[in-house]
């Protein structure tokens, strides 16, 4: 893990996968991580930094290893400096090309690095042992994130809605990232989103207005009685699909909402916008999670107990 760290603090992600950890370094190897040190690759895409910031905090409570301490502040340091004026995350800093420059919900990327500012802020989850200098820092990065999280909240025609995946780092107004991932209202990643903001002690009436509206919009968009199947079809490219089945009872909710009607859609890499998951290569189909069941859990308990606990 250390051999794996930039010289800005931060890690990256090799060829688009998490680091396996488990495996052992040859000695060639290790001298080509060491040439690599000043690489600009670093990111916080699918945990990438904040995955080794927790783990190397928990390991020096257990070791007592200075040297990983050390190189949980570096990487606290670089997520501090990669924070936007705007108060948001990149999915990479410093690399700004294409959609790496946006504001990142996407696979809760922002919102992992929020809940490790929150640690050292309030001191909890083993991150008392940072430095102290930290805290202050981390206490206003997690205020310039909620203040971004509030402001690119989607207002449609003045009612407020839920979040992209992506919002543009200037206008702050979803924005798109791969072919396939149009801008959207998301009903994966506003959970991570609104998770985050009811953790929040004593909130003030911005984050209360924030949280009713988007529980408001998950409710009103819920797919009643339908599921997704994976079904073997030796006909298919990949010699499985997914079908969208009839199923009493049961609820999904569509990871991409359209911004202006609140409509499910889905899109192929070709980047044309269907309006059923039939409608998008088979690739697409089986290589990405278009329905789930993301917010139930917040709708059934999570969301009932944080207003019953600040209605007092």
């Amino acid at each position: 893990m250390l051999y794996y760290q930039r010289s800005n603090g931060g890690w990256p992600q090799p060829g688009g996968d998490a680091i396996n950890y488990n495996r052992i370094l040859t000695s060639t190897q290790k001298q080509q991580l060491i040439a690599e040190k000043n690489n600009l690759d670093a990111t916080i895409d699918d945990k990438s930094t904040t995955r080794e910031i927790n783990y190397l905090v928990a390991s020096f409570r257990q070791t007592q290893n200075d040297n990983y301490r050390k190189a949980a502040e570096r990487g606290i340091n670089y997520l501090l400096t990669a924070q936007k004026t705007n108060g948001g995350w990149a999915q990479f800093y410093p690399d700004s090309s294409s959609y790496r420059k946006q504001i990142t919900y996407n696979d809760n990327a922002m919102i992992d690095v929020l809940w490790v500012m929150k640690s050292i802020a309030d001191g909890t989850n083993s991150f008392d042992v940072v430095d102290k200098q930290l805290v202050p820092k981390a206490k206003k990065a997690v205020d310039r994130g909620v203040d971004c999280i509030l402001k690119t909240q989607y207002s449609q025609k003045g009612i407020l809605t839920a979040w992209c995946a992506q919002h543009d780092r200037i206008t702050l107004q979803p924005t798109g990232a791969r072919t396939f991932e149009l801008p959207s209202l998301s009903g994966n990643e506003s959970v991570g989103i609104l998770e985050f903001l009811m953790s929040i002690d004593k909130p003030s009436d911005q984050i209360r207005k924030s949280v009713r509206a988007a529980m408001a919009w998950l409710e009103s968009v819920r797919l009643p009685d339908i599921a997704t199947k994976i079904i073997i079809d030796p006909s298919q490219p990949k010699g499985k699909d997914v079908v969208v089945v009839q199923e009493p009872g049961s609820t999904r909710w569509a990871r991409f909402y359209d911004l202006d009607t609140n409509k499910p859609f889905f899109c192929g890499r070709n980047g044309i916008k269907k309006y059923a998951l039939a409608e998008i290569e088979n690739e697409r189909r089986v290589g990405y999670a278009w329905y789930g069941t993301w917010p139930a859990k917040l709708l059934a308990t999570d969301y009932p107990n944080w207003v019953k606990k600040w209605s007092k």
